[in-house]
């Protein structure tokens, strides 16, 4: 009898089993299907196209209209391509997440292992902003790159992100630094070490899962963003995001959709790799400062 109902309990997880990835397999198929048609129209002739089947895998084979997505496509008044404005995205993306970063594993850092009276309040303030939405924060931080005189360039950029972003930042690195064991901070000061030796031998070494988190969330959020690239941005620092907007709203006669399907694969290729590289330290990284032990 208990044989039986073994073999049940087998077939059944079996069978739920199966059930379960058919509807994985059918939520990813169709939550990939966009892209798949992107990626299909950008390798095909634009005569294809607009043919009307778009659904279709190409009967000729071209990268034609990602050489010209990249290097040739116009953007604005110049025929520069998308490459110039992939350069800048990434001088603006690499500065602002490592700042943003380090000034969070700062704060989180403080706010768990040197307490002060208040900064519960000051904790809870940081997490406010995580709320505040874009386009409330427009016209204070132009005022305040205005008065810095960073309008209109990389390091205004730079600056505005790694501030919208502190919020996030502390937030992981606040959590993640909870459930760090303090007597190890305190044996640390008995050896006569300091605050920021401290952070640097002790507490960063520690927190590669966070930092992943940390990367992550703001690579993509800053490299994805498209408001505060064209509102803080000028025509020698605009991101790629701004670029691909332009590309695609460019009037020059004739929708060139096939170009337009391969900018905007190229403009989302850098966040792809980011997650594909690294995605599986997200959750990882997340669920790391959850719980004691």
């Amino acid at each position: 009898m208990s044989v039986a109902s073994t073999e049940n309990a087998i077939s059944t997880g079996r069978i739920t089993r199966a059930f379960i990835y058919l509807m994985l397999i059918l939520f990813a198929t169709f939550y990939l299907l966009p892209f798949g048609i992107m990626l299909i129209n950008s390798v095909k002739p634009l005569s294809e196209i607009n043919g009307g089947n778009m659904m279709a895998l190409p009967q000729v084979f071209t990268l034609e209209p990602w050489f010209k997505a990249w290097n040739s496509a116009q953007i604005g008044v110049e025929p520069t391509g998308l490459q110039p404005y992939f350069w800048n995205s990434l001088k603006m993306v690499f500065p602002a997440v490592a700042i943003s970063t380090v000034l969070g594993a700062l704060n989180g850092y403080v706010l768990t292992k040197w307490r002060f009276k208040g900064d519960t309040i000051l904790f809870g303030l940081m997490l406010f902003a995580c709320f505040i939405p874009f386009q409330i924060v427009l016209i204070p931080m132009a005022r305040v790159l205005g008065f810095l005189g960073i309008a209109g360039s990389t390091p205004g950029l730079v600056l505005v992100h790694v501030v919208y972003g502190l919020g996030f930042t502390t937030l992981y690195f606040r959590n993640y630094y909870q459930v760090f064991p303090t007597e190890l901070i305190r044996a640390a000061q008995i050896d006569g070490a300091g605050f920021f030796r401290i952070f640097w031998r002790i507490m960063l070494p520690s927190s590669g899962p966070i930092i992943v988190v940390s990367v992550i969330w703001q690579f993509t959020n800053i490299w994805n963003d498209f408001l505060f690239g064209a509102s803080f941005a000028d025509l020698d620092s605009q991101p790629m995001t701004v670029a691909l907007n332009n590309l695609v709203s460019s009037s020059t006669g004739v929708k060139e959709y096939n170009v337009h399907f391969a900018g905007a694969i190229l403009a989302a290729l850098p966040t792809l790799l980011v997650y594909i590289v690294a995605g599986r330290y997200f959750v990882r990284g997340l669920m790391a400062g959850s719980v004691k032990g």
